[in-house]
């Protein structure tokens, strides 16, 4: 399964790799906080170093800063995550939204990943389903700055793997928490399809 993943996610190249950084990429974005945290499954693990290396297992995906600037392992602009919540990518290239809770994508109002307060990161499926894809533990509690970090981290991985077959990876299961760490469903305020909530959310 974690083969599965890895195809899904591929090299973490989001848009054409060898486009201009982000407009603003030398000043920055949005200030997040970066903390040590870990967004677990049964057969595969995504930590958060305290560096901002993610690591998926043990493979380097990409690189978070405290400017909001996402890096790949060879330091090349990923994305950058501005005040307003948008998210670019080389060549001023549009990946969605994220706040502190949910994120959405390019051109769509609706949020399609939450991470809630308890850590469970859920998909909203185009019918309002819900699917849980596991849950971070760690330092995505420590403030919002912390928590949009960890949804920013869940956004821009689950873009990658979220049309790989098969799709969601059962590592990634409700099934697979570790012991006493299944938080349930209920979040007030969430709700399958709610607007996202990237832009002025009090950064």
């Amino acid at each position: 399964m974690h083969r599965g993943i890895l195809l899904g996610i591929g090299s973490l190249c989001l848009v054409a790799c060898a486009g201009k950084p982000p407009a603003n990429w030398v000043k920055g974005g949005s200030p997040i906080d970066v903390l040590p945290s870990r967004w677990v499954g049964s057969n595969s693990t995504v930590e958060v170093t305290p560096d901002g290396r993610v690591m998926l297992n043990t493979e380097h995906m990409m690189t978070v800063d405290r400017a909001g600037r996402v890096v790949d392992p060879d330091t090349k602009p990923l994305a950058l995550l501005l005040p307003d919540g948008r998210v670019i990518g080389p060549d001023d290239t549009p990946l969605g939204f994220v706040g502190a809770w949910s994120a959405s994508l390019p051109d769509q109002q609706m949020a399609w990943i939450a991470v809630m307060n308890t850590g469970e990161v859920v998909r909203f499926k185009d019918q309002g389903e819900r699917q849980t894809l596991g849950v971070w533990v760690g330092g995505c509690n420590y403030s919002l700055r912390a928590h949009q970090m960890c949804t920013l981290v869940t956004h821009l991985l689950a873009m990658k793997y979220k049309d790989a077959t098969p799709y969601p990876p059962t590592s990634w299961g409700r099934a697979n928490y570790p012991p006493g760490m299944d938080p349930g469903w209920a979040y007030p305020g969430m709700y399958p399809g709610m607007p996202g909530t990237g832009a002025g959310f009090g950064f």
